[in-house]
C-alpha cells in the first residue's frame, strides 16, 4: 500500500538499517552517519513521548543542523506535525504563526531560543540519553499532518497550507516516476530553507534512497557556497532556483559542474536562453523543469529537457512546465470555470497532492478550490493563479502569474514578450512590471540585471517590435536582482525601489 508510513517512515529504517555506516549529511563540513541520524532521532522521539502536548501541530526552529532535520522525522514517527520557523525571520511574523496555529511546544536548536518565554522549548541537541532506535513508527492515519507551510498572504498575513501524510505519499509515489533515479552512492545538494517545500524533496528523496545530503548555511552566499559543494564533493544532484543558476553565469566557463548526473530547475520560471548555457556547464547532467504550488505539494508537473538543448520547448524564451505528475489532473480554465483545450487560461490541478487547504482560512479556501466534472469524473481542483495553455501535444505553456499581467491602455499585455524582446538586445537577464502609476494605471517598467545598455539601441528594438502601448516607461539597469528568502527574484523589492524614486 502506498501510505505514508510504508513509503517514507518504514523505507527510511531499512534504509538505516542497511546503510548505518554511510553517510546521509554533510552539514558544516561535517558529516553524519545513518546511525548516528538515527540514534538523535531516538532521542528526540523518547523527550517527545515524555512532554506532555497537545495534538497540535509543534513549531521547529529551522537551523541548519543535523538534530533539526532529526527532529522532523521524529515528529513524524510519533504521528505528529511541525510548523517551520525561520531563525532570521522577525521574531514578530513567526509569533503570528505560532498565534495561528496555537503552537505549545517548540523545537529549537539555537543556543540561545527566542521563544522561551512565550513557549515550552525542547532543545534537541541538549539530549544526551542513549536510546536505542525504534524503526516501527506509529500507527496513524494518512488525513493527519505532516506540515503547515506558511506562505505570504495578499493581506499581509501569512496563510497556512496544510500537507498531510497522504500528500507527501502521493508525491513520493509521483516523483519517483518522473525518471530519476537515485541510489546510495549519490550526493545530493539542499540549499533551500526548510520554511520552502522544495527543501523537503531536496532532503527526503536521497534519505530515502540511503544517499547524502550536503547542505547550505543559512546566512552565506547561497550560489558560490552551492557551486563549491557542487564542485569540491562532486554532487550528482541538484534542485535550484534558476535565480540561483543565474548568479552563477558569468563563471560558467570556469566551473567544473561534470558530476551532476541530474539536475531540476524550479521555484520560479527558468529562461530558455539562461538553461541553454547551464546545459553547456552542467553537460552530464539530464536537466528537468519541474513546476507546483506548495497547495500541490511541492511539484505537480515536470518537464524533462531534450538531449538536444536546442529543440527545449519555449515561448517568450520562457521553459515549458510539462506534463502532469502521475496521480495529478490538470486542466486550464477561463474566468468561467469552463475548461479551454489550447487556449491560454488559469492552470487548475487536483489529485492526491492536494492540500486540504488553509490553516483556518475558510473564505479563501471557498476562494481558490472548487469541485468540477472532467470526463465523467469528479475532482476538487485548486486554481494556480497561473496563466498557461496546453499545446498539440499535451505540453503545459507557462505564460506567467494572473497577478502580473497588466492592462495598459485598455490592452492585456503579456510582460513575458516584452522581457523577451529587451534580451534579444542586450543578453542579459529583464523583469517587466506592472506598476500603478500614482495608484491608477499600470506602466510598465523593465529592470535589466547590467551595470549599463544602450538605451537608444534597446528603445529602437521595442520600437521595431512591439506596439507602443507595450513599450516600457521606463528602464533601470541594476547590478544584481534582489532575492527573497526561497531564491526567487524579490518583485516587491523591485516594484519599491521604483516607487521609492
Amino acid at each position: 500500500m502506498n501510505t505514508f508510513n510504508n513509503l517514507v517512515l518504514s523505507r527510511l529504517s531499512n534504509v538505516i538499517a542497511k546503510y548505518s555506516d554511510s553517510n546521509c549529511f554533510c552539514i558544516d563540513e561535517r558529516f553524519y552517519t545513518y546511525h548516528e541520524f538515527a540514534s538523535i532521532i531516538a532521542r528526540i522521539r523518547e523527550a517527545l513521548t515524555i512532554l506532555e502536548k497537545d495534538d497540535l501541530p509543534i513549531g521547529l526552529v529551522n537551523n541548519n543542523d543535523i538534530y533539526t532535520y532529526a527532529s522532523i522525522f521524529a515528529l513524524w514517527y510519533e504521528g505528529l506535525a511541525y510548523v517551520p520557523l525561520h531563525p532570521m525571520q522577525p521574531k514578530a511574523r513567526c509569533m503570528d504563526i505560532i498565534e495561528q496555529v496555537g503552537i505549545s511546544l517548540v523545537i529549537d536548536s539555537s543556543q540561545d531560543s527566542r521563544y522561551d518565554k512565550e513557549s515550552m522549548v525542547l532543545k534537541p541537541d541538549k539530549l544526551c540519553k542513549d536510546v536505542d532506535f525504534d524503526p516501527l513508527p506509529k500507527d496513524i492515519s494518512d488525513e493527519k499532518l505532516t506540515y503547515i507551510l506558511f506562505t505570504s498572504g495578499s493581506t499581509g498575513k501569512p496563510k497556512g497550507v496544510q500537507l498531510s501524510r497522504k500528500n507527501i505519499a502521493a508525491f513520493v509515489s509521483a516523483f519517483e516516476k518522473s525518471g530519476i533515479q537515485l541510489i546510495a552512492k549519490d550526493r545530493c545538494l539542499q540549499c533551500f530553507d526548510l520554511t520552502f517545500d522544495v527543501s523537503v524533496q531536496s532532503y527526503l528523496m536521497p534519505l530515502l534512497n540511503g544517499a547524502c545530503v550536503y547542505t547550505l548555511p543559512l546566512d552565506c552566499m547561497k550560489y558560490a557556497f552551492a557551486a563549491d559543494l557542487i564542485e569540491r564533493y562532486e554532487l550528482t544532484f541538484a534542485a535550484m532556483a534558476p535565480s540561483m543558476v543565474r548568479f552563477l553565469r558569468p563563471y560558467f566557463l570556469e566551473l567544473n559542474m561534470d558530476s551532476l548526473k541530474y539536475c531540476i530547475l524550479t521555484a520560479e520560471a527558468s529562461n530558455f536562453t539562461l538553461v541553454k548555457d547551464w546545459g553547456q556547464c552542467a553537460k552530464n547532467a539530464q536537466l528537468y523543469d519541474f513546476y507546483g504550488p506548495t497547495e500541490a505539494t511541492i511539484y505537480c508537473t515536470y518537464y524533462k529537457l531534450p538531449k538536444d538543448i536546442s529543440k527545449t520547448k519555449n515561448r517568450n524564451d520562457i521553459l515549458f512546465i510539462g506534463k502532469p505528475m502521475d496521480g495529478i489532473k490538470a486542466i486550464i480554465v477561463n474566468a468561467q470555470e469552463e475548461i479551454l483545450t489550447h487556449e491560454i487560461g488559469e492552470l487548475c490541478v487536483a489529485g492526491d497532492q492536494l492540500t486540504a487547504g488553509y490553516w483556518k482560512m475558510p473564505e479563501k479556501n471557498e476562494e481558490v478550490f472548487f469541485e468540477k466534472e472532467v470526463e465523467g469524473k469528479s475532482y476538487r481542483f485548486y486554481k494556480t493563479g497561473d496563466l498557461c495553455r496546453f499545446d498539440e501535444d499535451g505540453d503545459i505553456e507557462y505564460i506567467g502569474r494572473i497577478d502580473f499581467q497588466a492592462k495598459v491602455q485598455g490592452y492585456r499585455v503579456e510582460l513575458g514578450e516584452i522581457e523577451c524582446r529587451i534580451r534579444e538586445v542586450v543578453g542579459k537577464d529583464i523583469v517587466a512590471l506592472a506598476i500603478k502609476d500614482d495608484g491608477k494605471d499600470d506602466i510598465i517598467v523593465a529592470f535589466v540585471e547590467s551595470d549599463s545598455i544602450d538605451f537608444s539601441k534597446v528603445q529602437r528594438h521595442l520600437r521595431e517590435n512591439l506596439p507602443s502601448y507595450m513599450i516600457p516607461r521606463k528602464i533601470i539597469t541594476l547590478t544584481q536582482f534582489p532575492l527573497n528568502n526561497n531564491g526567487k527574484i524579490d518583485r516587491k523589492q523591485l516594484t519599491a525601489m521604483y516607487n521609492s524614486n
